[in-house]
């Protein structure tokens, strides 16, 4: 079905890629002139895992179905059957399944034959069929009934097949030399010919004249072929490679002469997860075929979730929005410099809005969780999607923020039970076995590399057979095209949100949390004095994630007459960006909300005098202001934005040096967490990064 997506318009307006690729709008069909007529590129889009990719090449396919041939094939999806013989491999399960579902019918225009392929086809599957095994012979015929049903529409073809080239074979004596996989080839494509092919159908063998060694001789050529695929390694690649033209000759033949003229648009294929070995086994052979000037006419859609993967080296690279009107693509030397590579970008704000308004027609939810989930999400369209879904299928959506549509339920596929968004979120962000998600879970909560293998060792065992879990995990993350940074092992926020979430609910042993408790307890011991890697403001971040926030609160007071606020105002910061200790399911406000605003814990230490007292009550109204606006879980709140703001200009007034600093903080912050921006560092200008602390003086180094 179709579905609305937002902030793609460059691709699918009524000028816009899409239609300058294929000659036809995607709504109402009407002709467009082709921006590269004669030689189109591949159009690869980039982005990683939840970015859309998928759903824009299916949008692709729901769109142009009924008005040009089109056919989507996911790369990561084509598994062999349990059967399959040896003429079986991805490339050769691929495509069938392109050429079946591009001979459905469309508009004015008679179905697709691919008489090429199917006897490719035929010859690579009969290389493994004797005299002695009917049974199969037959099942590879049979699985490739919907492909040979292009040329000869009799149902019962394939059946009848098998017998005459078995019966061939028995009468025939054969050059004990000849490779036995070329003459079961040679004695099948003459049958198909003669049986199935028309007069004019079996011209199209004398394609594979061109195929190496076979003089021009078509029939040859497929012998040929047969025995390339049978002996394996870069001759079978090469019988594959040919094999993937014969599919793209298909399509160039429906649309010559007389064809072109009547039919309208450019046939479509679809390729999703490209990046893979037979994603680039589909592709490469056309860009080859178009660098050395053969022409063709498809119209080719890929995916890569691998954004510099080495097969688009010498890539056009655009980013979505630059594509909207003019590809400002053209060819260069190298063979992939046919690629036109368009990075997907992430939606904004009001995209955003649009998505959660489909689902919250009476707007019921709060005026800005669309603008969390967009902070939280960085606009990652999978998760806009799942997280509007849930909102509007909330029992009580007014009390929502984002850290509680984690929890909540839903239903995405009719056939399976609800799940819960984080659950769901994670397994299609982050997909593998359950081993992986259990060690990501606990790195989540380490700074860098280094505090990762520390809680590696001291979590997830300090052997193992496979390597270093720490540095394993870094590449698992790395080779699906995630962030890994120095401020945080795993740098995205949305990824490392949901892993810290899953990290604290996955034993449900509410209160205890003992696999939470004691990982921040290893970070704590190493943070601090005699740990491997000791930090002021680690140990603190620690500690506030630990429930401590009395320490943290004491060292800022402490340290607060220092001459340089910047360093303080670091501190503050990056203490308070610590993840907060969630309960599932917990309603009301947020309890840092009352702390911030004066209205809980407002007793001061005992043995303070006065005005060390007063400093302290102040300095925890101010902590727990700024740890709770700066939380991408949740929401910021006016009152409390006002109250951090009047907390610093106090603050300001008691420095004995750096006043002007703390009052800029005062203007400068309040103004970061309305513009959904994190905290800048020096106030007012670019900061140091969310969750890393800047300048510091021998209190461990950034990768802590």
């Amino acid at each position: 079905m179709e579905r609305e997506l937002y902030g793609r318009e460059a691709i699918f307006g009524n000028d816009g890629l899409a239609a300058r690729l294929t000659g036809l709008t995607p709504y109402g069909s009407a002709r467009v002139v082709y921006e590269h007529r004669d030689d189109p590129p591949v159009t690869v889009l980039t982005g990683g895992r939840g970015m859309g990719k998928t759903a824009v090449l299916k949008q692709l396919r729901h769109l142009y179905r009924e008005i040009t041939p089109v056919a989507l094939v996911d790369c990561e999806a084509v598994v062999a059957p349990e059967d399959a013989g040896p003429g079986w491999t991805p490339v050769t399960g691929a495509l069938p399944e392109f050429a079946t579902q591009l001979t459905a019918k469309v508009h004015a225009a008679r179905p697709v034959q691919f008489p090429r392929l199917s006897l490719g086809l035929v010859a690579v599957a009969s290389i493994s069929w004797t005299r002695e095994d009917e049974t199969r012979a037959r099942r590879d015929l049979q699985s490739l009934g919907p492909l040979l049903a292009t040329v000869d529409g009799r149902g019962d073809a394939a059946t009848g097949w098998v017998t005459k080239v078995l019966t061939k074979l028995a009468a025939s004596a054969f050059d004990s030399v000849a490779p036995m996989a070329g003459m079961i080839a040679e004695a099948t494509v003459e049958t198909v010919l003669e049986e199935s092919f028309s007069r004019f159908q079996r011209r199209s063998a004398d394609w594979y004249g061109g195929y190496p060694h076979a003089g021009g001789n078509g029939r040859i050529g497929l012998r040929q072929l047969a025995v390339d695929f049978e002996r394996g390694g870069d001759l079978r690649r090469r019988a594959e490679d040919h094999l993937v033209l014969a599919l793209a000759a298909d399509l160039v033949a429906a649309y010559g002469g007389l064809a072109w003229g009547a039919r309208r648009g450019r046939p479509v294929l679809l390729v999703d997860n490209a990046h893979t070995p037979l994603g680039r086994q589909l592709v490469e052979p056309l860009l080859r075929q178009r660098a050395a000037g053969v022409r063709d006419r498809i119209a080719v859609f890929a995916s890569s979730r691998v954004r510099d993967h080495e097969g688009l080296s010498h890539a056009v690279r655009r980013r979505l929005p630059e594509v909207a009107h003019a590809s400002h693509w053209s060819r260069g030397t190298g063979v992939t410099s046919g690629i036109l590579a368009v990075e997907l970008t992430p939606l904004g704000p009001e995209q955003v809005r649009s998505a959660f308004d489909r689902y919250d027609r009476s707007g019921r939810i709060p005026a800005g969780l669309a603008r969390g989930v967009h902070r939280l999400t960085g606009g990652r369209p999978l998760a806009v999607e799942l997280l509007a879904l849930a909102a509007g299928e909330a029992p009580e959506p007014a009390s929502l923020v984002p850290g509680s549509l984690l929890d909540c339920m839903v239903e995405v596929r009719e056939d399976r039970a609800p799940s819960p968004v984080a659950d769901e979120l994670l397994a299609r962000l982050l997909p593998g076995p359950e081993q992986r998600l259990d060690f990501l879970s606990v790195l989540a909560a380490a700074h860098g590399e280094d505090s990762a293998r520390l809680l590696a060792e001291s979590r997830l065992g300090r052997g193992s057979p496979d390597g270093d879990v720490a540095l394993r995990m870094r590449d698992a993350l790395r080779a699906e095209d995630w962030p890994v940074g120095p401020g945080h092992f795993v740098a995205d926020p949305l990824l490392r949100a949901l892993l810290l979430h899953r990290l604290r609910f996955q034993d449900g042993d509410h209160p205890s949390y003992a696999v939470w408790q004691a990982v921040h307890v290893s970070l704590r011991g190493a943070y601090g004095p005699g740990g491997r890697r000791p930090s002021v403001p680690h140990l603190l971040h620690q500690k506030l994630v630990l429930g401590d926030a009395e320490a943290c609160v004491g060292h800022l007071r402490l340290r607060f007459d220092e001459p340089d606020v910047t360093v303080w105002l670091d501190s503050l910061r990056f203490i308070a960006s610590a993840p907060y200790p969630r309960t599932r399911g917990s309603a009301g406000p947020d309890p840092r909300r009352a702390v911030a605003l004066g209205r809980a814990d407002n007793a001061p230490p005992r043995g303070l005098e006065p005005a060390a007292a007063e400093l302290h009550v102040q300095l925890r109204r101010l902590l727990h202001a700024v740890w709770l606006l700066s939380d991408p879980l949740a929401l910021p709140d006016e009152e409390v934005i006002d109250k951090m703001a009047h907390e610093l200009r106090q603050l300001s007034g008691r420095h004995p040096t750096g006043n002007s600093l703390l009052w800029d903080a005062a203007t400068h912050w309040p103004q970061d967490i309305r513009a959904w921006r994190p905290l800048s560092m020096s106030p007012g200008e670019p900061g140091t990064g969310e969750g890393r602390p800047g300048r510091r003086r021998g209190n461990g180094g950034p990768d802590a």
